[in-house]
């Protein structure tokens, strides 16, 4: 099979894994138990994954309920990424994707919060939200930089939404995300930086040659007593330490 045309396959195959999660996402979805929700999230995720031609590899270990979760962010396949590891993972993300046709669905059947960038107060309100979240044992997931990079250096990280974790003491537990292919650790079929669009992004992944997404936990770090700040510091090199070390660099 050629390129484009395996290509063409996967985006065909992708749209009605996408409709078909919409679809569960509006009917019904909201009268399952946690458990049956997790799940379904679970599946549709990695299903999601494997139709793009991507495979999961994994290592380490989720921390408990109730922890924060700082990833470095290279795509919109991200969000899938670790829902296919912790589908339990609310996520913190731009206030944008309430207004996006159809796909919004998706959005809030995984209990998204949403951010404001625009707002510097709603800053605050989201770190109150995160952090009654928190405190009822559920797992929230932020990206600190604010937005992608290419997947080999990290930008700097805005600390704001680690103030939720040092108020309730919760863990902060970092995830180190890398995309590699059949010949680089760290691939540019997967980069969504500068003036790619969404389509443009799309059909270079669907073009990857033997695409794969590493998810790596990393130890949780405590949070009780830390200054917000020196805790973005520490995570963020906890990131890049792995980052170089997966790399080879």
């Amino acid at each position: 099979m050629s390129g484009v045309v395996r290509a063409c396959a996967r985006i065909a195959s992708s749209s009605l894994h996408v409709l078909h999660g919409i679809a569960i996402a509006l009917v019904g979805f909201r009268a399952l138990d946690a458990g049956q929700r997790h799940a379904r999230i679970q599946w549709w995720a990695r299903e999601t994954l494997r139709r793009m031609g991507i495979a999961l590899q994994v290592d380490g270990t989720p921390a408990g309920p109730g922890t924060l979760i700082v990833a470095n962010h290279v795509s919109w396949l991200d969000i899938m990424a670790i829902h296919a590891v912790m589908p339990q993972a609310r996520f913190v993300s731009k206030a944008a994707i309430k207004h996006w046709p159809l796909l919004s669905h998706l959005a809030d059947a995984a209990n998204t919060l949403y951010l404001e960038r625009e707002r510097k107060r709603d800053a605050l309100r989201v770190v109150h939200l995160v952090a009654e979240a928190l405190r009822d044992r559920e797992t929230v997931a932020v990206f600190p930089e604010g937005t992608t990079s290419d997947g080999r250096d990290l930008l700097p990280f805005h600390a704001n939404l680690l103030q939720s974790a040092i108020a309730t003491g919760a863990p902060v537990q970092p995830i180190v995300l890398r995309f590699s292919d059949r010949t680089r650790p760290i691939s540019p079929a997967v980069e969504f930086v500068g003036d790619t669009t969404l389509v443009q992004s799309l059909w270079r992944v669907a073009r990857g040659d033997a695409l794969t997404v590493h998810v790596s936990l990393l130890a949780p770090r405590a949070s009780d007593g830390a200054e917000r700040r020196d805790l973005g510091v520490q995570l963020r090199e906890d990131i890049a330490a792995r980052l170089r070390a997966d790399s080879g660099r």
